[in-house]
């Protein structure tokens, strides 16, 4: 009897990906091939469905935009989906000195991950949904998907610096994405899109 294909969506929470390799000094692992990562972590009864990268553009800083524009081009070729959230401004000011300066925040990935899981689920597109990230804000909607949907399950893949030991422990398998595993799956330096464009890796990431 031939054996069930397990199927495979993953959830990338792309901020928290790309500050735990920052924070970990795996500063030449950002040119990170997701899918390569990914697929490469599959086992042979498993079939990847897709990959949903969540995200918020960067503004107030042209060259990380510009940086950040080329990844997520580089991403889309071989099939990620970009998930936008926003990335908003706020004022601050020293009640001491009244110096004035601004922070930005990522906004509503949360949201957004915690959404696609649970509707994905309902929808039945997935048997196993693999999580990269540690926010522990997506502890309850992993609960959700294994309450409401027994016979699917949560597994997590941790990006440096991110275990969450709540975040485990709502999941039904986890893993700690590691320096040999992110650095073994990197893109090219040059990678070419559809419409013959070449995109270069950032020399700031070399």
């Amino acid at each position: 009897m031939d054996k069930k294909i397990n199927r495979v969506m993953v959830y990338v929470d792309g901020f928290n990906l790309y500050f735990g390799m920052v924070e970990a000094g795996l500063l030449n692992c950002k040119w990170l091939d997701i899918y390569s990562l990914v697929s490469g972590s599959l086992s042979s009864d498993q079939q990847l469905v897709a990959i949903k990268y969540f995200t918020s553009r960067v503004t107030n800083n042209p060259p990380k935009q510009k940086r950040q524009t080329t990844y997520l081009e580089t991403l889309e070729t071989t099939g990620i989906k970009i998930i936008y959230g926003l990335y908003k401004a706020k004022d601050i000011e020293c009640n001491n000195c009244g110096h004035a300066w601004q922070i930005s925040n990522e906004k509503m990935t949360d949201v957004n991950i915690a959404t696609h899981l649970l509707t994905d689920a309902f929808t039945d597109v997935y048997d196993t949904a693999i999580l990269i990230s540690g926010d522990s804000d997506l502890v309850p909607p992993i609960k959700a998907v294994h309450q409401y949907f027994p016979g699917k399950s949560v597994s997590v893949f941790f990006p440096p610096e991110r275990h969450n030991n709540t975040v485990a422990l709502a999941a039904k398998g986890s893993m700690s994405l590691g320096r040999k595993k992110l650095s073994s799956n990197q893109f090219p330096a040059s990678v070419l899109k559809t419409d013959g464009f070449i995109l270069q890796k950032p020399f700031e990431w070399l």
